[in-house]
């Protein structure tokens, strides 16, 4: 065999050894050189750490709390021995209760009421009006839903129906007042268009906002 010979041969056999020279450094290289270095994890300091009211554990020696270790208060269930809470006979909870303060209204109570007012009975309110009329509807629907939550609570089983068809007719009177306004507002601003072409009006807010020209005829 000549030396060509040797030659290629050795180039054969190192371009065949090229695939496998990553996994033998590889295997020579530490496992410690490869991996990640993650930052040991320290202590948080958090002074509350282990405290759990479910594992009874805490109040360790130093520790302060924001209660003291007394006994809570026992309830007194005896209705006789109850002193006597002194309530405000204008409080304005009372509001969400009917006009005699008792926990529920009658089903004769609530179908005791008349139709919604209509838009054009509205048109001829003034703002103070419609600004009263809205809370009186906004007091009662509150109303009716405290006494729905507690016909619930005590599973009454009467005055569904009637306080149903009272809140309706009370959400109908709500959306007449909206209408109202609404019209009330594209009025307001196709004026405010119009008073911006004319001369005679004054929309900066400084000084006389009408003032007319005066013609004088000449005779």
């Amino acid at each position: 065999m000549n030396v060509r010979s040797v030659a290629r041969i050795s180039l054969h056999a190192r371009s065949a050894a090229e695939p496998f020279l990553p996994l033998l450094a590889a295997s020579n290289t530490p496992v410690s050189q490869l991996s990640i270095i993650q930052r040991r994890c320290v202590h948080d300091r958090n002074r509350s750490r282990g405290v759990s009211a479910l594992r009874r554990t805490g109040l360790r020696p130093r520790q302060t709390l924001s209660v003291k270790k007394e006994d809570l208060p026992v309830p007194v269930l005896d209705p006789a021995k109850r002193k006597k809470v002194e309530v405000d006979p204008q409080h304005g909870l009372w509001q969400f209760f009917p006009g005699d303060r008792k926990l529920l209204s009658t089903p004769e109570e609530d179908s005791g009421h008349g139709r919604a007012w209509t838009v054009r009975e509205l048109r001829l309110k003034s703002w103070e009006d419609l600004h009263r009329l809205w809370w009186v509807c906004v007091k009662d629907r509150n109303r009716l839903a405290t006494e729905a939550y507690e016909r619930k609570r005590i599973n009454a089983g009467y005055g569904e129906y009637e306080a149903e068809a009272r809140d309706q007719e009370v959400q109908r009177t709500m959306r007449a007042i909206k209408h109202t306004l609404t019209e009330r507002w594209y009025a307001w601003e196709n004026a405010r268009k119009v008073a911006a072409t004319d001369d005679e009006v004054d929309l900066s807010g400084d000084g006389q906002a009408y003032s007319p020209v005066v013609q004088v005829r000449v005779v």
